[in-house]
């Protein structure tokens, strides 16, 4: 499966980052506060070096005694200023790492809930890897960026321009020099950041394969063992492998360029300001100081620390933008199934379908269903068959609004399905899927799916209906017993009851069931299942996607499918004595191995 990621401006991804601090305005003003403070601070140590050496050391004209006092002083306010220094650094610190952690964690929330909503579609066209690297290592990339990257640029920033006013303010002519050199750093540095992103971006995209062929073989890793695929699934791995390898060695190409650009301007400056103050201090043209000069060596130093600093920030800055591009695609993927403005207030439903001239596709126009009409009334069993391919399971589908019709109505007791808010429809829809899915956690938990309103004695009652609770009971914890990832450990079978439950649970007023639930189980089992289906289908309307012999023959109503269309229904007896398609279904089920 492949995705596409819009390319966004890099101001519009930035912007939509800073807005999820707009609800924390008030700690990161603070935060700033603190930066702007802790870079006057910091950057007045210089001149205290320059007063120290300047008047206490070089200047004959004041007695060595006021000297000495002066030094004290300015030596004990250094002390205090760089322990202040260090303190608000520390609150400062833990303040953005507060703000970062907030930030992500409510980004997070978003794109899971995103995720919660999109379309069954989108998971059909989208890699679960894919799906995983956006929510995990992507959402990694924009938290160092954001806990690091943002607070900590606008403080490099601050102090790069607290920097060059003091030294603006102790000698123009001498910053000048200095300024001289930045426009080409700059330059040089901005060049590389634009390749760099180039670079993070194929890396993002080329991990999100990865990621995506790595949850697939190892879901399949049992067909890749049976069918003795372990050679091809390796070079495959091993391609997308080296793709990534490469892409990760063009980031670091680049990005191994900004400290030698970073060092080569430093010491290019510090030639610079070594070699006019030295000029003009050794012969005396009384236009610097010593004092001066060691100021200005020292602000060289401090300036190319965090415009090094700034070099690594852009790095990150340009893996951020190219994870923010793959989360902010996700997060704007249209609401392809939206629910109405005026959703019709939920009510009990009594179980009347109707399909009214459905014509429905997956992709464009290859239809899955064509012109498909029929009725259903409440609390009748109705069976569909059909071959693969025939539309049996869009059928379910559609009443569930997991997809929409491009042409007719789905109707539920003359209400078009649109009409109703997604979640109160389905909330009175039950599931048995012929391979049911176990979530790891408890067997309570699983039965209950976490849902509030449901008692300890719901779930029992419920396991009990449908001939779960004698296994349940057997369990070391009864049903505090904590289950592995996909139910490992149990039968098929008892993965079926446990499903059965969780549906009954639910207390559904309409059911379905997705292909046979009794298939490739014991006939102990199965006579279990059976006696299970039957309690949830009682008083229930019910449309099973048949399979098998029994479940045909005792539906009220059997619809049979060909092609996406509907060739015929009635019951069994009566569909038996057309000698039609039916028929041919029928004798091909009943000849066919169990």
């Amino acid at each position: 499966m492949t995705e596409n990621v819009k390319t966004s401006p890099k101001s519009g991804l930035t912007r939509r980052l800073l807005i999820y601090s707009l609800p924390y305005w008030r700690p990161m003003l603070l935060s700033l506060i603190l930066i702007l403070f802790l870079s006057a601070l910091i950057n007045y140590l210089p001149v205290l070096i320059k007063q120290i050496t300047d008047f206490c050391l070089l200047n004959d004209e004041i007695a060595a005694e006021d000297r000495l006092k002066e030094l004290i002083r300015l030596s004990g306010l250094y002390l205090m200023l760089a322990a202040a220094g260090h303190v608000i650094h520390y609150l400062q610190g833990l303040l953005t790492a507060w703000l970062g952690q907030r930030i992500i964690y409510d980004l997070r929330v978003n794109l899971f809930k995103k995720v919660m909503q999109l379309h069954q579609g989108h998971f059909d066209r989208t890699a679960v890897g894919a799906l995983l690297t956006r929510a995990t290592s992507d959402i990694d990339r924009l938290q160092r960026f954001v806990t690091d990257g943002v607070v900590g640029t606008v403080a490099d920033v601050f102090m790069l321009i607290s920097i060059m006013v003091y030294m603006v303010l102790i000698h123009v002519r001498v910053a000048l020099v200095l300024f001289a050199v930045l426009p080409l750093i700059f330059g040089a540095l901005f060049f590389i950041s634009g390749r760099l992103r180039n670079a993070n971006r194929l890396i993002r995209k080329r991990q999100s394969s990865l990621n995506a062929l790595l949850q697939e073989y190892l879901v399949g890793m049992t067909t890749i063992q049976l069918f003795n695929r372990e050679a091809v699934a390796q070079n495959e791995f091993d391609a997308r492998n080296s793709g990534l390898r490469a892409a990760y060695f063009e980031e670091v190409r680049w990005f191994s360029l900004y400290f030698p650009v970073i060092e080569g301007g430093q010491a290019i400056a510090f030639i610079l300001i070594l070699g006019a103050g030295g000029f003009l201090l050794l012969n005396n043209t009384g236009l610097i100081s010593l004092g001066v000069l060691i100021a200005f060596l020292t602000y060289i130093r401090n300036f190319f620390r965090p415009l090094g600093s700034l070099s690594d920030k852009a790095g990150m800055f340009q893996m951020a933008m190219a994870a923010a591009e793959r989360v902010f695609a996700l997060m704007d993927q249209p609401e392809e199934i939206a629910d109405p403005a005026e959703p019709l207030p939920p009510a009990r439903i009594c179980g009347n379908i109707e399909f009214n001239n459905v014509w429905f596709a997956y992709q464009e126009e290859n239809w899955v269903l064509k012109n498909l009409s029929f009725r259903v009334r409440p609390a009748q069993v109705i069976a569909v068959v059909g071959a693969t391919g025939a539309g049996k399971s869009t059928i379910v589908n559609l009443i569930g609004r997991f997809y929409d019709v491009q042409r007719g109505s789905v109707m539920i007791d003359g209400q078009d399905v649109r009409a109703f808010r997604k979640t109160d429809l389905r909330r009175r829809l039950g599931y048995v899927f012929q391979d049911p899915f176990i979530f790891a956690g408890t067997v309570a938990e699983n039965i209950s799916l976490l849902n509030p309103d449901l008692s300890r004695d719901d779930l029992i009652s419920a396991a009990g209906t449908v001939n779960a609770h004698g296994f349940i009971s057997e369990m070391p914890d009864g049903y505090d017993t904590t289950l592995n990832e996909r139910g490992e450990g149990l039968s098929l079978g008892q993965k079926q009851l446990l499903s059965m439950a969780r549906t009954l649970a639910q207390n559904p007023e309409l059911l379905f069931m997705l292909d046979e639930a009794t298939a490739s189980v014991d006939t102990a089992t199965e006579i279990l299942i059976q006696d299970a289906l039957g309690k949830l289908m009682r008083n229930r309307t019910s449309i099973v996607i048949a399979h098998r012999l029994s479940t045909i023959r005792h539906a009220d109503r059997i619809l049979v499918m060909r092609h996406g269309e509907l060739v015929d229904e009635g019951t069994h007896d009566e569909l038996m004595l057309r000698h039609g398609y039916y028929r041919q279904l029928y004798e091909l089920l009943q000849h066919s191995p169990r």
